[in-house]
């Protein structure tokens, strides 16, 4: 069985990424790209469903792991009653392989290690063949099924029960460096990695990136390492940012809420930007935005909520029966059934990412302003249209609230790229689109007797999507009708004090209820307080979110209040990504205050 979430940390070389578990297990892993099927998939079943687990044997006294500096290069140090040893584990970056190294390093005494490794390609569906030959430096373990290879090297392995364990002993000032490297079948063995160099790169890369962030204030260390965290998520080539490195963990114990997040969202992407021309990274932005205009090309009508890592259009959605889902929780997705669905909200997500670009000093160029003037002739026609609102609602079409907002944003950054940057375009007839949506959200949106925005036209009760209509720039954080659609989701959407997106007890998404706090939701009630002039409870919930990040610096999609455990698909990009705002806000209120 799978670890808690929290218990996992993750590796990652910007193609692809690992969990590895506090015991030592690697638990999920897919080469060569965040979203190709799993080799090690026992954090979805068991460890027959694939696994390389390392650590000592016997009795563990002491364990603690870290982060090297800025980097994603772990570093987990156990201790036994015979000695202590450290294992380093990473995955290179800028070789261009797909490899993930672990070294064993002897600190004091003697540590015997254990060695079990469990490939399972195509979500445990393929047991390879696997053979052994030896090697100058070594013993080189070949595993193939159809497009798949890896070869691991290290400590010879014995094969027993369709796996291949071994146990050696490192004693102090000793190295033994297992590697693991992928692929494709029809290839030559690669030769094997130089350890040394490859660690000292991809330490100085990090290194180098994370020099560059701008951080500072009370929550300067969660802000660095979540900003960490969407790089590992971003890939290198194509520049798209993965919602989470994985696919159907739970977002209720048991259930159906499994969903595959190894997948693009313009939403995340836009708050990417919004947070990375924030911090400086202008070169990033640049490779995000080029990552945008290519996946949204063609007609407006065409344009979906999310993408693949290269701007793929067709994510069907299937269920893996090979696995058997985290703690029991099926069915387990590969594909995104959502990228079908309409959402309103997607225009403004794009319009508000290309006005930060603009921002940062990133020109327009001939393709990107009629692009954006194409979708706004798109909005022109469509922006009457029901939607399935920002949460990919899976019930019935409505007339969304925060969806009517965000073409109200998507209008709203058209007449400034005119009026501001002189850019070519009607802002007159834009600006009269703009105010009749403004006329109709507040005819149909606003409820006076609730003293509150709704989750859509005609509902009775909120959504945690409606923080971002003071984000936009609809209305000030102090408007009296923000305050009271705050008031009401403190009185309706509160779980021992963190947010809920909304009520599934009232089946608005047509899915069995229950689900807990979305910690996204819960950090931008914290920028709302801050804005507001509540510093204060601004503060105190900001500490106690961070509070959730595990022991290195990492946060799922929610949390469970009862159990205390992180809860969905990890790391979250939208969690990392609502952590920066939020501590940004707080920082700005502060210094205001003072």
């Amino acid at each position: 069985m799978a670890r808690k979430i929290e218990d996992y940390a993750l590796i990652s070389d910007c193609h692809t990424a690992a969990l590895i578990g506090s015991d030592g297990g690697i638990d999920w892993l897919c080469f060569p790209r965040f979203d190709s099927p799993s080799m090690f998939g026992a954090l979805l079943g068991t460890e027959d469903h694939g696994r390389w687990m390392l650590a000592p044997v016997g009795d563990v006294i002491e364990s603690s792991r870290r982060y090297i500096e800025n980097t994603f290069v772990l570093v987990t140090r156990w201790r036994t009653a015979t000695g202590e040893v450290e294992v380093t584990e990473f995955m290179p970056h800028g070789d261009r392989r797909a490899d993930v190294v672990r070294r064993v390093t002897g600190l004091s005494g003697t540590v015997e290690m254990r060695q079990e490794l469990r490939i399972r390609f195509g979500y445990a569906d393929a047991v390879p063949w696997i053979r052994q030959r030896p090697e100058k430096q070594g013993n080189a373990l070949i595993a193939v099924a159809g497009p798949d290879a890896v070869v691991v090297r290290g400590p010879r392995l014995t094969a027993s029960d369709h796996m291949h364990a071994c146990n050696f002993t490192v004693a102090e000032g000793e190295t033994a460096d297992l590697t693991l490297h992928w692929y494709p079948s029809h290839r030559e063995v690669p030769p094997p990695l130089e350890v040394e160099k490859s660690l000292r790169n991809t330490i100085d890369w990090w290194t180098k990136w994370a020099s560059a962030v701008d951080v500072g204030g009370a929550y300067a260390d969660a802000v660095q390492r979540s900003l960490l965290v969407l790089r590992a998520l971003t890939h290198e080539d194509t520049g798209g940012v993965v919602a989470a490195a994985t696919t159907s963990l739970p977002e209720q114990w048991g259930g159906v809420r499994n969903w595959d997040y190894r997948f693009v969202w313009l939403r995340d992407a836009s708050l990417a930007v919004e947070a990375l021309v924030q911090r400086g990274f202008t070169d990033e932005v640049e490779h995000w935005r080029g990552w945008l205009l290519r996946a949204i090309a063609g007609d407006p009508a065409d344009i979906q909520i999310m993408y693949g890592i290269a701007g793929e259009r067709e994510l069907t959605e299937r269920t893996i029966d090979s696995l058997p889902g985290y703690e029991g929780a099926a069915p387990v997705r590969q594909g995104n059934a959502a990228f079908t669905q309409y959402q309103g909200d997607v225009f403004g997500e794009v319009m508000i990412a290309l006005r930060r670009a603009r921002e940062a000093g990133i020109e327009e160029g001939r393709f990107s302003w009629p692009l954006q003037r194409a979708i706004m002739s798109y909005v022109e026609d469509n922006w009457q249209r029901p939607d399935n609102g920002i949460w990919e609602i899976r019930g019935p079409l409505r007339h969304f609230t925060h969806s009517r907002v965000m073409l109200w944003a998507a209008l709203d950054c058209a007449i400034e790229g005119v009026r501001v940057h002189g850019l070519p375009g009607p802002d007159d007839h834009w600006e009269r689109l703009r105010d009749r949506i403004a006329e109709e959200i507040e005819t149909e949106g606003f409820d006076s007797d609730l003293g509150a925005y709704t989750q859509f036209y005609g509902g009775a009760g909120v959504d945690a999507s409606l923080l971002q209509l003071s984000h936009v720039g609809y209305l000030d954080y102090d408007d009296p009708r923000m305050l009271g659609t705050v008031a009401e989701m403190e009185r309706t959407l509160l779980r021992d004090g963190l947010l809920l997106r909304y009520r599934t007890e009232e089946n608005v998404d047509g899915l069995p209820p229950g689900e807990h706090p979305f910690l996204a939701c819960s950090f931008w009630l914290v920028e709302q307080y801050a804005c507001s002039g509540r510093i204060d409870d601004a503060t105190s919930l900001m500490d106690r979110l961070v509070g959730f990040c595990n022991d290195v610096g990492l946060l799922s999609e929610e949390y469970d209040v009862d159990e205390q455990r992180q809860v969905g698909n990890t790391p979250q990009a939208l969690s990392h990504l609502a952590l920066v705002r939020a501590a940004g806000a707080i920082e700005r209120a502060v210094a205001k205050a003072s």
